[in-house]
């Protein structure tokens, strides 16, 4: 406006004044702003899932300068494990670690994964996830869901444990009620083996077996000492019919709001804390299964013939039934080398 000083104006007048007079004007250059992840799992901080997340966010802290926090939020804390997978979607979840079986329901070729002993070993398990199998996984989630799967971290069997007799054969598992989560995979396969399969969310499992209203179930080894089913089950047989694992999602949201090195810092973390976590927990099973024997539980190992056989009719009902790209997944993981 005419005859008004404007404020710029004024400003370069101040600023020439103290220049003129000798002195430095500094602007002040506000800190970034330091990005948070609440990364949360359902199980206890001192559990398998626990030995990765410290590491973790020990990482992300060390690789970002600070920059990106990490905190620990277990024992679903902040979602159940079945609805965190929606909520990551949503956003409103920054991390969650979800089994591969509470994955598939939201992205069918997760369920390549849960096939009974579709891997003939750890090593196995891991060629897979580590290499091109893997690898195509990751891009498909997140193309067809907005999920990023940073890491699909330690590899376990699931055990089995029951209230009622010990399984010392095919014909011991027929006829109790196990619950599974709820996954169409693993219901087949209870079916195959002759059981009652009960299908229940897992924050319903503990207080389902405290009450009788299931015989039993499986679980990654380490979460039936870490949850203490041995208190309410006697009985624990040894099949590894499954291979757990349960990778780190993140959701698109938080991953958007990092710059290219934060994320890059990320997801090298992410990559080194499986890594760790594997190393850690490699020996463990063997030790995990003598603890559960100590707390009483009378240990099995069943002939896994009829097992695998039943779980054969299973793998190939599936193939057939999802179509070329399962079919062709499947063959790839049976052709990998481990």
């Amino acid at each position: 406006m005419a005859g008004q000083t404007s404020l710029t104006a004024l400003t370069r007048r101040a600023a020439g004044a103290l220049l003129g007079a000798g002195l430095v004007f500094v602007a002040a250059t506000p800190a970034s702003a330091q990005e948070t992840m609440n990364l949360g799992w359902g199980t206890p901080l001192d559990s398998n899932n626990g030995v990765f997340a410290k590491k973790f966010a020990e990482l992300v802290d060390s690789y970002t300068d600070g920059e990106v926090e990490v905190k620990l939020r277990p024992s679903g804390q902040i979602s159940s494990e079945d609805d965190a997978f929606k909520a990551l979607q949503l956003g409103t979840v920054d991390g969650y670690l979800i089994s591969q079986n509470n994955i598939s329901p939201h992205f069918g070729l997760m369920d390549v994964f849960v096939l009974p002993y579709v891997f003939r070993s750890r090593d196995h398990a891991v060629a897979v996830l580590d290499g091109e199998v893997g690898d195509f996984i990751k891009q498909e989630l997140l193309e067809r869901t907005g999920v990023h799967l940073l890491s699909f971290n330690n590899v376990e069997y699931r055990d089995l444990y029951n209230s009622v007799r010990p399984i010392d054969s095919f014909e011991d598992f027929g006829g109790l009620k196990y619950r599974v989560p709820k996954n169409e995979v693993m219901i087949a396969t209870f079916r195959a083996f002759g059981a009652e399969p009960v299908p229940l969310a897992w924050s319903e499992t503990p207080t389902a077996l405290q009450t009788g209203t299931i015989d039993g179930g499986d679980n990654g080894t380490s979460v039936i000492l870490d949850m203490k089913f041995y208190e309410f089950a006697d009985h624990l047989a040894i099949l590894e019919h499954f291979s757990g694992f349960t990778p780190l999602l993140v959701s698109d949201r938080f991953m958007s709001g990092l710059s290219d090195e934060q994320a890059e810092a990320v997801r090298r973390a992410a990559q080194e804390a499986q890594a760790h976590q594997r190393t850690v927990m490699s020996d463990q099973i063997d030790k995990v299964r003598e603890a559960l024997a100590g707390h009483g539980m009378r240990v099995t190992y069943p002939d896994k013939s009829k097992f695998i056989e039943a779980a054969q009719g299973v793998q190939d009902s599936f193939a057939t039934e999802k179509g070329e790209e399962f079919r062709s997944l499947l063959e790839r993981i049976r052709e990998t080398e481990g």
